[in-house]
């Protein structure tokens, strides 16, 4: 089956829409894989990260099943399923907009919290870190995931500025929602040693918060999404 370049719409809708109509027109049967990734990218016209949201989207309700090391397989496919994928990606922020703006965000944010917490609140984000490392493993990921929000919301807090709470609390929040947590799942926190390191950067940046170096807190947090880029954007995928 051909697939048609997306046009400009949300382009992660457009491409889970050509998956859909390509697996309703029988061209991937169920338990049949997926083309990789980056085939599907470039015959869509899109960028690898766009291709990754849309299968988040598939993933989270059911459609497809991700197979690690693998690839992507088709599950049994429903109109409401279908739905529910397309209503999630139309109705919650992008993934990479979220990423694009928590990149520009929050390093600004961590200077600034080095600068006014209070020894609780360093207290607590340093407990926070403690039990990221406890749960830095994939069965654990629901655990992790939430102690992770916690802790950027507690980075916020620490700032005692109402004006960028007002701010930064939604952006953290949307770490809630369900095409985020399955983004993150399959692509941030997807194997040991990814949790593992990620749960390091976030202690570099509690003990620069501590120890009230803000510079150090600012570089500390700028590495942070820095590495979460290069997990969404690695080549290396096995399955592909």
């Amino acid at each position: 089956m051909e697939f048609r370049k997306v046009r400009p719409t949300k382009a992660s809708t457009e491409v889970a829409a050509q998956l859909l109509e390509a697996i309703r027109a029988g061209a991937f049967p169920r338990d049949v894989k997926l083309p990789a990734e980056a085939e599907l990218a470039q015959r869509m016209g899109v960028s690898r990260p766009t291709v990754r949201e849309a299968l988040s989207a598939l993933a989270a309700v059911g459609l497809i099943e991700a197979r690690p090391g693998i690839g992507n397989f088709v599950r049994q496919p429903t109109e409401s399923l279908a739905f529910q994928a397309l209503f999630i990606l139309e109705s919650e922020a992008s993934c990479l907009e979220i990423m694009e703006a928590r990149t520009a965000l929050e390093p600004p944010l961590a200077e600034v919290a080095a600068r006014k917490r209070t020894d609780d609140q360093a207290q607590t984000l340093g407990d926070l870190c403690q039990q990221l490392v406890q749960l830095a493993h994939p069965d654990r990921f629901e655990e992790y995931f939430a102690v992770d929000k916690r802790f950027h919301l507690v980075l916020v807090e620490c700032t005692r500025n109402a004006l960028l709470s007002s701010v930064l609390t939604p952006l953290v929040n949307t770490m809630d929602q369900q095409l985020y947590r399955e983004f993150t799942r399959k692509y941030y926190l997807k194997d040991l040693g990814s949790i593992e390191e990620v749960a390091e950067l976030h202690g570099q940046v509690a003990r620069a918060v501590k120890h009230k170096r803000p510079a150090q807190a600012r570089e500390a947090m700028r590495a942070h999404w820095q590495r979460m880029w290069q997990l969404v954007h690695e080549e290396g995928n096995a399955q592909n």
